[in-house]
């Protein structure tokens, strides 16, 4: 049963169902309580998707971010990589205390933990975007655990196991405005400047160019 689940998850993920305007940029996370030692399968990894389409992909083996895209390698300095894959390395050890400490709470053993946090945007006349909605949900062996409604800036239990969870994290105004901050801004920016590239903005010739 594990096992099915883990590639249930990995196979799908968390998704979001944008409408036909609307265009995203997620983040997504997916820990196991151990190493189950199948191939093609890691204790840890971080994916980062932009309009569904993967540009960089982080794994506990390999320990290290990396471009998926070949305009991600081209624009992006080598520092970027670089505190990119300390930030996934921060959260790998994150994830590995949350879900011990799940694990201990439900009196269970082996699971899967996911998050994924972005934001959508609607695209308008002169190019540019406007914020949507953000997305900052968590869920537990492939069910809906814990998720930050951004309207009313609360986080909301899907589950019993979570409202520990939610009460603590209610009660931290930093975290609140962090992650407003990060989902209305820090996600836009990096929207704005991915997106610009990958939806052919450049000239034919400069994507050629990026692209070599």
């Amino acid at each position: 049963m594990f096992l099915t689940t883990i590639v249930v998850l990995l196979g799908t993920g968390l998704t979001v169902d944008s409408g036909e305007s609307a265009h995203s940029l997620h983040y997504i996370y997916t820990a196991l309580s151990r190493n189950v030692k199948m191939p093609g399968i890691h204790e840890f990894t971080a994916m980062g998707m932009l309009d569904n389409t993967l540009i960089d992909y982080f794994d506990s083996d390999r320990q290290v971010k990396f471009p998926k895209q070949k305009w991600m390698k081209a624009e992006l300095k080598e520092d970027y990589w670089k505190k990119g894959t300390e930030s996934r390395q921060s959260k790998q050890q994150w994830f590995k205390v949350n879900i011990e400490i799940l694990m201990k709470r439900l009196n269970q053993n082996t699971h899967v933990l996911q998050w994924m946090h972005g934001c959508e945007a609607d695209s308008q006349p002169d190019g540019s975007f406007v914020f949507h909605k953000g997305i900052d949900m968590y869920s537990y062996d492939g069910q809906n655990f814990l998720f930050f409604d951004d309207e009313n800036q609360v986080w909301v239990a899907s589950v019993t196991a979570a409202k520990a969870t939610k009460m603590k994290w209610d009660n931290v105004s930093d975290l609140r405005k962090y992650t407003m901050g990060y989902l209305e801004n820090e996600c836009m920016e990096w929207m704005n400047t991915d997106h610009w590239v990958l939806t052919g903005r450049l000239t034919e010739d400069s994507i050629v160019e990026l692209c070599s």
